[in-house]
């Protein structure tokens, strides 16, 4: 147990590579050995109660809490089972993010995937940073329901640059806490190098934005093809035509034909 534990926390934080201030990235090794990659951009737009100017009235305001740079972390990796723990500003905030991977039936036999099957954010509305003037201030839960996120082909790594929202319920009268997550690069399960992510499969926003950008080149090339198809066929025909013998149209030529 004692070993199994020094291998979760063989964690490190490797934000610092990244030439994105707003982007981290973090690692979970066990036996030396690479298990859990993470790299992503995340904010937390959290809604609360706070006291108007006149600290009579009750106002809704709006907290914009981003993942802070230099976090510490646990981790920890299984089978079909991983989870990633992040802390910042002196724990009082706390990002759990929890993987599963797991297999279905499909027309081609059975397949695996893994997908972010939960996350839960604590936050404490005594913290100063991002809170101001909060009413009867203390820490909540934010949590996912019945989360099917990001799901990747077992064996790959989920890429996504586009910012992508995922709602949170809290603890704090049922609020609607948003996470925003772009810049993704994940993978919880079957890295078989180290620090090293296996091929990526990128979310559908993303395929749909290369197919936007690459389909306009497809599109031209078609053309063009078939301007030069037309342009062969017009010459072939052209140089047939002129090498064959001409039939006069007035009958009264044919005479002087043969």
């Amino acid at each position: 147990a004692a070993a199994r534990l020094a291998a979760e926390q063989e964690v490190e934080n490797l934000s610092g590579l990244s030439p994105n201030p707003e982007k981290d990235i973090f690692v979970v090794r066990e036996n030396r050995t690479t298990c859990l990659m993470a790299e992503f951009a995340a904010k937390f737009i959290v809604p609360y109660d706070a006291w108007a100017s006149n600290y009579v009235d009750l106002i809704t305001e709006q907290a914009d809490i981003p993942l802070s740079r230099g976090a510490e972390m646990k981790g920890k990796c299984g089978t079909n089972e991983s989870e990633l723990e992040i802390s910042w500003l002196e724990q009082e905030y706390t990002l759990k993010l929890y993987f599963l991977k797991e297999g279905h039936n499909t027309s081609r036999g059975p397949e695996a995937f893994w997908r972010l099957s939960r996350i839960q954010f604590t936050y404490d509305t005594n913290e100063r940073t991002y809170f101001k003037d909060a009413v009867s201030p203390r820490k909540h839960t934010a949590s996912s329901h019945q989360l099917s996120a990001l799901v990747t082909p077992a064996g790959k790594s989920y890429e996504c640059q586009a910012q992508q929202t995922i709602s949170l319920i809290s603890s704090d009268h049922q609020k609607s806490v948003q996470l925003l997550l772009s810049e993704v690069r994940l993978q919880p399960f079957d890295i078989t190098a180290d620090f090293v992510f296996s091929e990526e499969h990128k979310c559908p926003v993303d395929q749909r934005e290369q197919l936007e950008e690459t389909l306009p080149l497809i599109l031209g090339l078609i053309l063009g093809l078939v301007i030069v198809i037309t342009l062969c066929v017009y010459h072939i025909h052209h140089k047939l035509t002129a090498n064959q013998v001409q039939i006069p149209r007035d009958r009264s030529q044919y005479k002087h034909m043969g």
